[in-house]
């Protein structure tokens, strides 16, 4: 099995900012060089999984405008990690004793009072099982943070502890990659 991971364009929001589960906009024409390089990527009968949020939900109806043969469906647990209140704000105006407590709980702490790290790659990780158990090459357009928990669960590692565990590479905007593995 092919998992190819996606990640959108880049969101039409300020650096800095908070943005997880909002649903931002991204760029458009960002979003069609992106779709481009995915028309010409991706094989024939890929299945195509993306997030709602429409900077992702965008990127996957460019693509199909492109290579009407690849029909995207939903799922909502390819979305990014909701951190509840600190959605839209920047991260230096987060008070500084909540970062501190998500660093020292991190698997547990509600960010924002909304999601965990733990809810979080949870449900990333029913949708890797399922996505297994199916076996057919699958592209999924989403984010960085549902990209890295796939890294930490294709790892083997399904619950972190401390935040270094969890992986820390850039991932970029228009990031195409692809995992085989036996399904």
């Amino acid at each position: 099995m092919k998992l190819w991971l996606i990640r959108h364009a880049k969101p039409r929001i300020d650096a800095g900012v908070c943005y997880g589960s909002t649903d931002v906009a991204a760029y458009v024409q960002e979003t069609g060089v992106i779709a481009q390089a995915l028309a010409s990527t991706l094989p024939s009968g890929v299945k195509v999984v993306t997030s709602p949020l429409q900077r992702c939900r965008k990127l996957a109806a460019h693509l199909k405008l492109l290579r009407p043969d690849l029909s995207p469906a939903e799922d909502l647990r390819l979305q990014e990690m909701d951190f509840g209140t600190w959605e839209g704000r920047r991260w230096d105006d987060i008070d500084r004793a909540d970062l501190d407590a998500w660093a020292a709980e991190f698997a547990s702490w509600r960010c924002g009072g909304a999601e965990s790290v733990a809810d979080f790659t949870g449900r990333v990780g029913s949708v890797w099982d399922e996505t297994h158990a199916v076996g057919d090459d699958t592209a999924w357009i989403t984010h960085a943070g549902v990209i890295r928990a796939v890294m930490l669960i294709k790892s083997g590692l399904r619950q972190v502890e401390h935040s270094a565990q969890w992986p820390c590479e850039s991932i970029a905007f228009g990031h195409i990659s692809m995992l085989e593995s036996a399904s």
